[in-house]
């Protein structure tokens, strides 16, 4: 059995990690600080992305952050009443702001009950060093977590959905960040055009080499409204069969070092958005048929890191 998991899953599962860490339950309350982003406002944003900066299942950004977190709150309280939070900014780029916005919002949520940490959705090309400076006080005060959205290893893919960086400025992020003892968290997709199986467990591979702390594993969904869409209905481009999306995350799990926490293992679309696939609706069917592939392979997290 793999240990790293309270559920009898065969890799690290977040449940597993805050329990651990924290002797009890915790929840990731998702906010909305209202912020924006600077490669939408530069260069009309990552292709993918939604109306609402990937924050579908964020708080209401017309609503002040305490309303928000009570709002999420009160509901989770009827499921898990004793439960700790982790106040989790996760709209757009929540790194994109002057430091006194940035230290007056992220000061706001640490003082609301039962609050133990923070976690923050950021792009590697949004954090000044005055911010890096300022996220290394914050570490000391609480428990940080930065989240970095990636994507994919490849330049030529980063160029294609228009991300705004390459994999240089991803990198020396993260070794600014890990230098600092700083939680990192990565952001992939995998089904992104024309990459091939082999290209998304290489990106893993490189992850695993970074020394990052988590890692959140999205299947690329296309939204109406979006850039992607407008190139799918152009010139479609093969989308991942469910088969297919779980034969690669099996494969990437065994790559990573059982000490990186999975995060996240699949998406979550709005069904009113969504235009393919259309089996990731059946959230809760793809993450048993991953556990049931996993067995079938009898693969555990980690077992082919060299």
């Amino acid at each position: 059995m793999f240990t790293k998991t309270s559920d009898n899953k065969r890799y690290h599962t977040l449940n597993y990690f805050y329990q651990n860490k924290f002797n009890q339950k915790v929840s990731k309350i998702s906010l909305n600080g209202n912020f924006s982003c600077p490669n939408y406002q530069n260069n009309q944003g990552c292709i993918f992305c939604s109306l609402s900066g990937s924050g579908d299942f964020g708080g209401d950004k017309h609503k002040s952050l305490e309303e928000q977190f009570y709002d999420i709150t009160q509901k989770m309280a009827k499921k898990w009443p004793n439960s700790l939070y982790i106040a989790y900014f996760q709209a757009n780029t929540n790194t994109y702001a002057p430091l006194d916005i940035l230290k007056e919002k992220y000061e706001k949520v640490l003082k609301l009950p039962k609050v133990v940490g923070l976690a923050i959705a950021t792009r590697s090309d949004a954090i000044s060093d005055e911010v890096l400076n300022y996220l290394e006080i914050l570490n000391k005060k609480t428990f940080l977590t930065v989240e970095l959205g990636l994507q994919s290893m490849h330049d030529k893919t980063l160029k294609l959905i228009n991300r705004g960086h390459d994999l240089q400025n991803f990198e020396e992020m993260v070794q600014k960040l890990k230098a600092r003892h700083i939680n990192v968290v990565v952001h992939i997709i995998n089904g992104l055009p024309y990459e091939t199986k082999e290209d998304m467990i290489e990106t893993v591979k490189y992850l695993n080499k970074l020394n990052i702390d988590g890692l959140k594993i999205h299947m690329l969904y296309i939204l109406k409204h979006t850039k992607l869409a407008e190139l799918y209905k152009e010139k479609p481009f093969p989308v991942l069969t469910k088969e297919e999306y779980i034969d690669i995350v099996c494969e990437q799990l065994t790559y990573l070092n059982e000490n990186i926490v999975i995060h996240r293992i699949t998406g979550d679309p709005k069904p009113e958005d969504l235009i393919a696939p259309q089996w990731l609706l059946k959230k809760f069917c793809v993450l048993n048929d991953i556990d049931k592939e996993m067995k079938k392979r009898n693969y555990y997290q980690g077992i082919k890191v060299s």
